[in-house]
């Protein structure tokens, strides 16, 4: 195993930079941003990418010893307008992870919020099997996040259907994998150790968050969580500062065979707000999972 990050939460910074503290901080690889150009998140200019950015990306990990462990770009392929963009800007993905030799591109099945479950299933099917094709004729696997996405559904209902096992299994049919994330099975109820390791051998890669619950806040709103603008009932830390057991998470991943990169989420509200909180929240999360992800 290596231990990276995703690079969007520095979406002021360089990727220059961002590699040079990585590895000085004992990172060994980065999840990349590579959203498109009306985005901060694009440290892979990806619907840019020509010679010169192949050339200087490739330059960038091999100054700092880095893995490119998967190019991020995570939207809703199922949006009911804007699904063909998404989908073309994931086709660009591709193409820069096959130039670059990095092994995946995650992005989220997503959802049309207008349609039911089992109708958008057959939606997604449609989209994602030339998705699939396309990357894997380019030596490139697709990964989806387990994130629900609920600020994508009028009522807060998940909007990318891949939150639960069942969903997963639906998922390899259609020869997706995935992008491993246990913060969001907290949220569900689920123990994500025990949800994981049936579908190790389908699991390309793996995002660390954790994910504080506040009972306080479950016992007025609920599950499902408040009507208004408010925050719900539990939010997204650093790992080492929410409830996932990371010992016992790693641990059953090792296992299990996996030999992947861990790569650090930082979505913790609490360490953001400028480069030097977020890099202070990454330097918590690598000394929470420095000594359990080993190679």
């Amino acid at each position: 195993m290596k231990l990276g990050f995703l690079t969007a939460c520095l979406p002021e910074s360089d990727l220059t930079d961002i590699a040079h503290w990585a590895a000085q901080q004992g990172f060994e690889a980065l999840e990349v941003a590579g959203w498109p150009s009306t985005d901060d998140r694009n440290h892979i200019k990806v619907d840019h990418f020509d010679e010169a950015e192949c050339d200087r990306v490739r330059g960038i990990f091999a100054e700092t010893g880095l893995t490119l462990s998967s190019i991020a770009y995570y939207e809703n392929n199922l949006h009911p307008r804007e699904g063909a963009q998404v989908n073309a800007h994931v086709r660009r993905c591709v193409d820069a992870a096959a130039a670059l030799g990095c092994p995946t591109v995650g992005t989220f099945v997503g959802r049309d919020p207008g349609l039911p479950v089992r109708d958008n299933l057959k939606l997604a099917a449609d989209v994602f099997k030339p998705l699939v094709a396309y990357a894997a004729d380019r030596g490139v696997e697709i990964v989806i996040e387990n994130c629900l996405m609920k600020s994508w559904h009028p009522d807060g209902y998940p909007g990318n259907l891949a939150y639960s096992p069942e969903l997963w299994e639906w998922m390899f049919t259609l020869g997706l994998k995935l992008n491993y994330d246990p913060s969001h099975l907290v949220a569900l109820g689920i123990d994500p150790t025990a949800a994981a390791m049936p579908y190790i051998a389908h699991i390309a890669h793996v995002q660390a968050k954790d994910t504080q619950i506040m009972p306080e806040k479950i016992n007025r709103y609920g599950f499902y969580g408040p009507i208004t603008g408010e925050k719900g009932w539990y939010q997204f830390r650093v790992p080492g500062l929410g409830q996932v057991d990371w010992v016992r998470l790693i641990d059953a991943l090792q296992e299990g065979g996996y030999d992947g990169v861990v790569s650090v989420e930082h979505e913790d509200p609490v360490y953001s707000g400028s480069t030097e909180r977020v890099q202070t929240g990454l330097g918590i999360a690598y000394h929470t999972l420095r000594h359990l992800v080993k190679g």
